[in-house]
């Protein structure tokens, strides 16, 4: 079938969030690449593939490209499902013969749900779906492709089989060749990685259970099926030669850590390529595994710290205990490994007091740069479970963002409520950044490097105007 890839046109100030595991208005403006779209559209020739966010384009042109496809695969999340079944609506319009089908965690955990919901979708894919979407380009009847939730023809929607996960990785082609073909890398910015930057996935799945985090519950799995570490070089390899401008390479895997050796490995295979990298971390990595991936080409670790609160990281099985994260950062510090520290406020367990707790915890590891967000319980997430189950979710009112893109609380707790939790997140930024040493060190980077100091007044512009929504909503 002539297939189209499409991440559909979003709310202005969109923030295509790590795989869009999230879609939100952030603090700063950034944009990851579409991996999860990229690798399906890498098994089937003569696709493409349209990550309209980025690339600032509005249905125009998309509807132009629908009326000489047979199939459209749409990605899709539960903010953004409701504005994406108007999508696919308005595809359907433009081309009534066309078939659409929709991915993402939204409708890997809520099938039957999301058919329901969207009367032009004809099927949604079930958890990992890059297979399934090739059976179904190549022709196969839906009736005979594992891991799909379909409409028949008189309307009924059925469930087929589950699909095996995959195991071999090194069996999926390299999403770089759909970055080159379909793609413009300067349209992707993020605002800790060196810019133009490329993402990649080195493997899938995540060994630990935090019960708020979507993708290991939803689509990954908590088994890590990885890539070999000469799959990946060779990758980084095509990459550099098709990009020669790329300053850096983040590897986005759930937790790119979680296996020791195979990190040392992957983290030499790049020091023979001479590149630098960045990856996600849990804060637990030892002072020699740092040292190996530092010596050879690591610049930054994307650590989820989540609270300071032993507690809190109890309560969402975090497998974390504050001291070994406290050493974990002061290493990286002294090794230089600069770290964007992740920070969730709104917990179960939260408080007014660990709210503060966390923000002195932050202050005293002092990461380059960090990010805080709302505690955001996804369907199909333990959390999602516990706070419906212990009256911690309205779920007729459990938006995740508002019309306007920025999230909201949608947590609440006997002792603090929507409104305390949501307003915690600016105080969080307010006292860890507009503190003496804090913005004497941005100054200092902004004077050494003048490409930097552009940088960084951009960000505080579009950070201000983060809290001015904010404030509005």
């Amino acid at each position: 079938m002539r297939t189209l890839f499409l991440q559909p046109p979003s709310f202005d100030g969109f923030d295509g969030g790590a795989g869009s595991r999230y879609q939100a208005k952030r603090e700063i403006k950034s944009f990851w690449f579409p991996t999860w779209l990229a690798q399906p559209a890498a098994l089937v020739p003569g696709s493409r593939l349209i990550d309209a966010p980025p690339a600032k384009m509005g249905m125009d042109p998309i509807l132009e490209d629908v009326k000489n496809r047979d199939l459209v695969v749409m990605h899709t999340s539960t903010p953004s499902f409701a504005s994406d079944v108007r999508v696919a609506q308005m595809i359907k319009d433009a081309n009534p013969k066309i078939m659409i089908g929709m991915v993402g965690a939204k409708v890997a955990v809520q099938p039957e749900e999301s058919m329901k919901q969207g009367g032009p979708i004809d099927f949604v894919a079930r958890n990992e779906f890059d297979f399934t979407i090739k059976e179904i380009a190549e022709g196969k009847p839906l009736a005979e492709v594992d891991g799909i939730t379909w409409r028949n023809a008189e309307g009924e929607i059925i469930a087929n089989k589950d699909r095996a996960m995959i195991e071999d990785m090194d069996s999926l082609p390299f999403v770089t060749e759909v970055y080159k073909r379909d793609l413009n890398i300067n349209d992707y910015f993020i605002g800790y990685l060196k810019h133009p930057y490329i993402s990649i996935y080195t493997g899938r799945g995540c060994k630990s259970r935090c019960t708020f985090c979507l993708w290991p519950q939803t689509v990954g799995g908590h088994r890590y099926r990885t890539r070999s570490p000469e799959h990946v070089a060779a990758e980084i390899r095509l990459a550099k030669q098709y990009f020669p401008d790329v300053q850096e390479f983040m590897f986005d895997d759930d937790t790119f850590t979680d296996d020791l050796p195979r990190a040392e490995a992957i983290a030499r295979e790049m020091g023979k390529l001479g590149v630098t990298w960045s990856c996600n971390a849990k804060a637990n990595v030892p002072y020699e595994t740092l040292k190996v991936m530092k010596e050879n080409g690591l610049r930054l670790l994307l650590v989820g710290y989540e609270s300071g609160n032993q507690q809190i990281l109890h309560n969402i099985k975090k497998g974390m205990r504050v001291e070994v994260a406290k050493e974990f950062t002061k290493n990286c510090h002294k090794l230089g490994i600069k770290i964007h520290g992740t920070f969730i406020v709104g917990l179960p367990g939260e408080t007014k007091e660990t709210i503060q707790e966390t923000i002195a915890f932050a202050k005293e590891i002092n990461p380059h740069t960090l990010q805080v967000s709302l505690a955001a319980p996804y369907p199909g997430t333990a959390l999602h479970k516990q706070a419906t189950e212990n009256g911690w979710l309205n779920v007729d009112a459990a938006e995740l963002i508002d019309e306007n893109g920025v999230q909201i609380a949608p947590l609440h707790y006997p002792h603090l409520s929507h409104t305390e939790i949501f307003e915690s997140v600016e105080e969080f930024y307010r006292k860890f950044y507009f503190r003496g040493s804090k913005i004497a060190s941005i100054l200092n980077e902004m004077i050494r490097s003048p490409q930097m100091m552009k940088r960084r007044l951009r960000e505080g512009v579009e950070f201000f105007q983060f809290l001015k929504d904010r404030h509005a909503a």
